[in-house]
């Protein structure tokens, strides 16, 4: 059974994608689009949607790649809000701050988890070893 911190971590990283989806939805078609009624640049959106249900199942591993690819749309952010007119430098740097967010939930996660792990090997530590089956 997983830890506080580990259930924490991953409902922020769950929490942090989602918001990042509907703000990368929200922001190409009706906040603050580059073309009046909305742009195809909505589906910058649909790789996020990838590992979310990786995140939802616990995998390690989106965790893992997830904190690596997470940092194109920081880039995409930190390009468009200093080069953007508002509303869309203010919307680049909610995803920014989304970005970093899931960043360090991620990170943590993976290393809350390989600190439990490590704990249940050696029978050490809060978490009781598991029984057979």
């Amino acid at each position: 059974m997983p830890s506080r911190s580990v259930a924490l971590t991953r409902t922020v990283a769950v929490s942090s994608l989602l918001a990042l989806i509907v703000l990368c939805l929200a922001w190409e078609l009706w906040l603050a689009p580059i073309r009046p009624g909305g742009s195809w640049l909505a589906l910058k959106a649909l790789p996020l949607c990838i590992p979310l249900a990786g995140l939802l199942k616990h995998r390690m591993y989106t965790y893992r790649w997830l904190s690596l690819m997470i940092w194109l749309y920081f880039t995409e952010g930190v390009v468009r809000a200093w080069s953007d007119k508002p509303p869309g430098n203010w919307l680049a740097m909610v995803e920014i701050a989304l970005c970093v967010v899931l960043f360090a939930a991620c990170a943590a996660h993976v290393r809350l988890r390989l600190k439990q792990a490590r704990l249940q090997a050696t029978g050490t530590g809060d978490t009781p070893p598991e029984s057979p089956r």
